[in-house]
């Protein structure tokens, strides 16, 4: 990006000349967007987030603080503890929470089942925004999550809509949780499904920033895909881009923590 650059209105980048592209990645839980996304930024050079982390990292917090799920002041007075820090590739992926390293305890069940109910709170999700956007600055990113390119960053390079059937999300999210796919009908499987169904119905019915296709996105089923094709269709759209200048790797884009 241009020196100078900033972030314009609803989330626009604005500045003459913007260097690497930025990348909006959507989808609904376990569509493989995390996963796809943060493979697709590593073999473009670009650094990734996963915006869902500070949702998570809300999550636990308010849990520790006993903070209600649904009191969303109190939620979004937990932002100034949250931050996202990123490893020598340019992916933000270690959390931390109130100065404690929390990365390995914002993936599990528990918070799983709460993190809907938080992430619907409009007051949280207001003052996550310029935290989410300002990630953007400089280009050269992908940003994963469920209202990127229709609310965090509206005027991105690029929209993705990274979709997959419930069955297949299921499957997949099971498998994260050691649930072998011949086990489909256990219930710990279908517990998973019922799981996946509430929080699309959450992340789609919300007031606020609910889950939808942006009109120019571009949409990508991965049922009967492998990672690799996944990642291979967006990294080609990546590519088709005039800003990236037919990337194809190098090492990241950058990997300092904005605050």
């Amino acid at each position: 990006m241009a020196r100078g650059a900033r972030p314009g209105r609803d989330g626009e980048i604005a500045g003459e000349a913007r260097g690497a592209p930025v990348v909006a990645l959507d989808g609904p839980g376990s569509s493989g967007k995390s996963t796809v996304g943060a493979m697709a930024a590593a073999r473009l050079g670009f650094r990734f987030c996963d915006s869902g982390l500070f949702y998570r990292a809300a999550t636990w917090l308010a849990l520790q603080r006993r903070v209600p799920l649904d009191d969303g002041p109190a939620l979004a007075a937990l932002v100034p503890d949250l931050r996202l820090e990123a490893d020598e590739a340019g992916r933000y992926t270690r959390v931390l929470a109130a100065g404690r390293e929390v990365t390995g305890l914002v993936h599990v069940p528990e918070i799983d089942r709460a993190v809907s109910e938080v992430s619907r709170q409009p007051e949280l999700r207001t003052a996550l925004l310029p935290r989410q956007r300002e990630l953007a600055l400089g280009g050269g990113i992908v940003v994963a999550g469920r209202d990127i390119g229709t609310v965090v960053l509206p005027d991105a390079d690029l929209k993705i809509y990274l979709d997959a059937s419930l069955a297949e999300r299921a499957r997949r999210r099971g498998l994260e949780r050691g649930i072998a796919a011949h086990d489909a009908e256990s219930a710990d499987a279908r517990r998973t499904l019922d799981e996946l169904r509430a929080r699309d119905a959450t992340d789609s019915g919300r007031e606020t920033a609910p889950l939808r296709v942006a009109p120019d996105a571009v949409v990508i089923r991965t049922d009967g895909f492998t990672l690799e094709q996944a990642v291979d269709a967006v990294v080609a759209l990546i590519r088709a881009l005039p800003q990236a200048g037919g990337a194809a790797g190098g090492g990241p884009a950058g990997s300092s923590v904005p605050q």
